[in-house]
């Protein structure tokens, strides 16, 4: 076909054929049921070539050929030119002209290889442009809905713990292909879909290595195992490479290819080169290894230094809106504090030491969602830290050092006091405390502040402040939801709607529960001796 059709959504030949109001039918040429149909044309001129891209459906009545001047060689010419033009296919009208398809016609169109489909008399060639155009404009729907999914998708899979195998996994599902990653000696790193013969695999890697510097791609074709024909592409990942810098690629390897194929593999290409920076890669790594150590029962603190490092090769998030990992297992809902230390551990990871970690927990505002990679890192350049994991309406973030944190546009944050890495449990459930405040009482961002030295509470010996603190709650002992909600309760003074609004349940609920406790504690919640006490218990236990 000619290279100056537009990349429209071709319409099948054979589902012209089978459509009910037109009833078309081939008599000559090419019988393959995929022949492609981008346009339709009618022209009456003896040469159609000066007037075809290519691709078209050319409906004629013969007019330019009347009935005795059909022998002989014009219609052989007229279908040589036809087919030099790069038609899909002939329709050829039945009257005012001609009674019946030309017989010489026929047989040029056998000969030649054109489809030729006889056009009834009561189907006029408006009705045939007709439905190719709506067929075209359902095709093209469909594809972009496609497109579209196939997107969505791949930013999701983009956004979980293991990115790279994820993305992979999703492309190979949407193009019904083999996906893999390649290293820049050639080698597969990761794979996902049917694996495909050696000698495909192998094609596929000659092309791997046909990749120049900067953004470019290769395609070949080969044969399966059954004798089928199999699309193979390569595509070279990241920013421009020099001659001894040689590049990571993504190799495909699909049984057929359809128009919007090159648009899902160009998401994809963009996810990957952001997943796969080398600084990135290196952090990733540094990550992935304070992960692992703090699932084998290492304590925070003996991970923190690695964490260290990843900031440095990751160069935080200072130098642009690189991809950064999703290290957190997920972000625990507001109005449920995590007492999981070693859960809360794996949020930061990193060797000895460490310094001081600030937690941030984060709701989402209004309906508005981006949960891509590049939603993360937006993330990552307004916290200050890489250390970002963005679970739907939830944030979760760990932010190195005593930095002061921004409210962040369509969020609200609640912030946790600085603490070393032994004690992020105390942290997270601080930010989560402040979360709550912060959505009750609708402002982009609360922190919890430390204990100041030389308040009330410094008068009282830690040690007997405790166990008086748990004495006065042991009736609530085995009842978390009810000491939490005493807690927020008289964190915001009392009030039910804005209780009600952080713990996300009815204020009809708060007023049950506050009722509970002051029946286990047999106090009278009315009395601000008694609240004060009951905090100061809380705070020291």
């Amino acid at each position: 076909m000619n290279d100056r059709v537009p990349p429209t959504a071709p319409v099948p030949l054979a589902a012209l054929l089978r459509h009910p109001a037109l009833g078309l039918r081939q008599v000559a040429g090419a019988r393959e049921t995929d022949t492609p149909v981008y346009f339709v044309h009618t022209s009456e001129m003896e040469d159609p070539v000066p007037y075809l891209l290519g691709g078209e459906l050319l409906l004629s009545a013969g007019v330019h050929c009347p009935e005795a001047a059909g022998a002989g060689t014009y219609w052989d010419r007229y279908v040589a030119r036809t087919v030099q033009a790069g038609a899909a296919a002939l329709g050829f009208g039945i009257a005012p002209v001609h009674d019946t398809v030309p017989r010489a016609l026929v047989e040029a169109c056998d000969r030649h290889g054109l489809p030729l489909v006889e056009v009834p008399r009561q189907t006029t060639f408006t009705a045939v442009a007709s439905a190719v155009w709506d067929a075209i404009a359902e095709r093209r729907h469909v594809e972009l809905r496609r497109v579209t999914e196939a997107q969505q998708s791949l930013a999701t899979a983009a956004a979980r713990p293991h990115p790279v195998p994820a993305v992979l996994r999703q492309l190979g599902q949407h193009l019904g292909a083999w996906t893999a990653l390649f290293g820049p000696d050639g080698a597969e790193l990761a794979a996902a879909g049917p694996r495909p013969p050696r000698e495909a695999r192998t094609a596929l890697g000659a092309l791997v290595a046909r990749l120049r510097s900067g953004p470019s791609s290769a395609a070949g074709r080969t044969t399966g195992a059954a004798g089928e024909e199999l699309q193979l592409a390569a595509y070279g990942l990241g920013g421009p490479a020099g001659p001894e810098d040689r590049r990571l690629a993504l190799g495909v390897c699909a049984p057929r290819r359809d128009g919007s194929d090159g648009a899902i593999v160009g998401v994809a290409v963009v996810l990957l080169s952001l997943l796969t920076a080398r600084r990135v890669v290196a952090a990733e790594a540094e990550r992935t290894a304070a992960l692992v150590r703090l699932m084998l029962g290492a304590e925070p603190a003996r991970v923190a230094g690695l964490l260290s490092r990843s900031l440095e090769q990751a160069g935080a998030a200072s130098e642009g809106p690189e991809r950064v990992g999703v290290v957190s297992e997920g972000p625990e809902r507001v109005g449920a504090v995590s007492e999981d230390p070693e859960r809360v551990g794996a949020v930061s990871e990193g060797p000895e030491g460490g310094g001081l970690w600030t937690v941030v927990r984060g709701r989402r505002r209004g309906r508005v969602r981006d949960d891509g990679p590049l939603a993360t890192a937006a993330f990552a350049a307004g916290l200050g830290t890489p250390l970002v994991d963005l679970d739907g309406d939830a944030l979760c973030a760990l932010v190195p050092g005593e930095g002061r944190i921004r409210a962040q546009p369509g969020w609200t944050l609640g912030v946790g006091a600085p603490v070393p890495a032994a004690e992020l449990a105390r942290g997270d459930a601080d930010a989560v405390r402040a979360l709550r405040r912060a959505v009750a009482e609708r402002v982009p961002l609360v922190r919890h502040g430390p204990a100041r030295a030389g308040g009330v509470a410094s008068l009282v010996d830690p040690d007997e402040a405790g166990a008086h603190g748990r004495a006065l709650l042991a009736p609530l002992d085995g009842a978390p939801v009810l000491l939490e909600t005493l807690r927020v309760w008289l964190s915001l003074h009392g009030g039910w709607d804005r209780t009600a609004v952080a713990l996300e349940v009815h204020r009809n609920t708060v007023r049950q529960r506050i009722a509970r406790v002051e029946a286990l504690l047999e106090v009278d919640l009315g009395d601000a001796d008694v609240r004060m006490e009951l905090w100061f218990a809380l705070k020291w236990t």
